[in-house]
């Protein structure tokens, strides 16, 4: 999205950008969903949809006009004072940041955050609802662009978004680390595409040449040539890295399985039946490993949604890699 607005910037377009910083009950979209307005109200992005942005485009093109910054709070129930007709019964505050392209913080700014995804590092986006002020933190550069104290934002830099009481809005655009895809098969093929789209890095690790190819796996970060014997000679992996396991075989899912549990990972996904699960426990028992270490694999992976072909079994854990990102299970 920051591509595309700073792509417009830079040939002379002024925007607005739309932020949910709060958002209750049954909304249509969460904290940090974003969308840009331009003049010829086309828009990047969205908030959800529907007469709630319906009524967020018009207010955003206003914004341009004055070239002012604006809160706005939208209840979604038919008999609120907003007079959306909305019944959905929820609630989301929107911020409305007018971005100027004569403005050098601010086109430097967007350009930033359009790079921020190329850089493999954890990135956060700092809003000020007090100043207006917008800003970019990571720990290699701290904080730019932002009148905000550092020291102030640093309890609050996590996988979350965080609206503080000092009026700081403070949201991940970059979370650090990868999916690494252990088989290159059918469902990989299916699943890169999407996870790519969703903002993970997809690295795909075979031992068969003719699974490696790029061109099967559109959107991928990477592709490694690899021993599964000896997955840790290629690859570490933390708290904040998926690891999914689909070889071609039950000899070499074990031992990508037993790397997978010696690490931080924070997701392990293993592709299989009840029944393979159960025997693999027993294997896993035997080597010493305990049930709390089993406890950490999803097996069977993915959401159960009775997925049978290869795109719809990606679809499912797809689906459980979103639950997992933001409720952490």
């Amino acid at each position: 999205m920051f591509f595309g607005i700073y792509d417009r910037m830079k040939n002379g377009e002024d925007a607005v950008l739309c932020n949910i910083i709060y958002s209750s009950g049954s909304a249509p979209r969460k904290e940090g969903s974003k969308m840009a307005v331009f003049r010829d109200k086309s828009i990047l992005g969205t908030i959800g949809g529907g007469i709630v942005e319906f009524e967020a485009i018009n207010r955003a093109l206003e914004l341009l006009e004055k070239k002012e910054n604006a809160c706005q709070k939208y209840v979604l129930n038919q008999s609120d004072v907003s007079g959306l007709g909305a019944v959905c019964g929820g609630e989301i505050t929107v911020y409305f940041r007018y971005l100027s392209c004569d403005r050098k913080e601010d086109t430097d700014l967007i350009k930033e955050l359009s790079s921020a995804a190329e850089k493999l590092k954890d990135t956060w986006m700092i809003t000020s609802l007090n100043s207006g002020s917008i800003g970019i933190y990571d720990d290699e550069n701290g904080l730019r662009f932002s009148d905000v104290g550092q020291e102030k934002i640093k309890p609050y830099l996590d996988n979350c978004t965080h609206l503080t009481q000092g009026g700081v809005f403070i949201e991940p655009v970059v979370i650090s680390g990868f999916v690494y895809i252990f088989g290159g098969g059918h469902i990989s093929q299916a699943l890169v595409p999407v996870l790519s789209k969703l903002g993970y890095r997809c690295i795909i690790l075979e031992n068969r040449d003719e699974f490696l190819k790029k061109e099967l796996f559109s959107g991928v970060y990477d592709s490694k040539k690899i021993d599964f014997k000896k997955p840790g000679e290629y690859i570490s992996a933390g708290e904040k890295d998926h690891i999914i396991i689909m070889t071609r075989g039950h000899e070499s899912d074990f031992d990508v399985l037993e790397f997978a549990l010696s690490t931080r990972a924070g997701y392990i996904g293993l592709i299989g039946s009840r029944s393979k699960w159960k025997y693999t426990v027993e294997r896993l028992e035997k080597d010493g490993f305990t049930q709390k270490d089993c406890s950490r694999v999803y097996n069977p992976i993915g959401i159960p949604i009775g997925a049978q072909t290869p795109d719809e079994i990606a679809i499912s854990i797809a689906a459980q890699l979103i639950k997992h990102r933001y409720l952490g299970d």
